[in-house]
């Protein structure tokens, strides 16, 4: 029998932080303008998605992104604080699909959607290793 999830539709995770030079563009290496880099904001939709559901997953199971639709709509300066949020909007199997949207204290600055799949971290590390040692042959 496969994994049954209690993961109700609108639950829903938050992750906020204060823009500082190590989440820039030229901190990360994704631009010049010292602005709120978007591999900083799609890690924050992920950190809000974990908020969202991790709580409600079995013993011994986490979820892992798999897929991200979002845009990037509007530049955060440094010192701004902004608040990433995930709702849960659809389950089917071990896929989990959340709405995410950011907001700095001004704008909204990003939003779209991101995926994530449940599992078994045993045997997904088993993989992970399998895949290590075909690699060193």
């Amino acid at each position: 029998m496969g994994l049954i999830l209690a993961i109700p539709i609108g639950a829903a995770g938050c992750k906020a932080i204060t823009v500082a030079d190590e989440h820039t563009a030229p901190f990360v290496g994704s631009g010049r303008v010292r602005v709120l880099a978007t591999p900083v904001m799609i890690n924050l939709f992920e950190a809000a998605a974990l908020d969202a559901i991790e709580h409600l997953l079995p013993d011994g199971h986490q979820s892992l992104g798999t897929h991200l639709d979002v845009s990037h709509l509007a530049a955060t300066p440094v010192g701004m604080k902004v608040t990433a949020t995930a709702e849960v909007i659809a389950v089917e199997g071990r896929a989990v699909k959340f709405r995410v949207s950011a907001r700095d204290e001004r704008d909204l600055i990003g939003e779209g959607v991101h995926d994530r799949v449940v599992v078994n971290v045993a045997k997904f590390d088993v993989r992970v290793q399998q895949k290590i040692a075909a690699c060193k042959k």
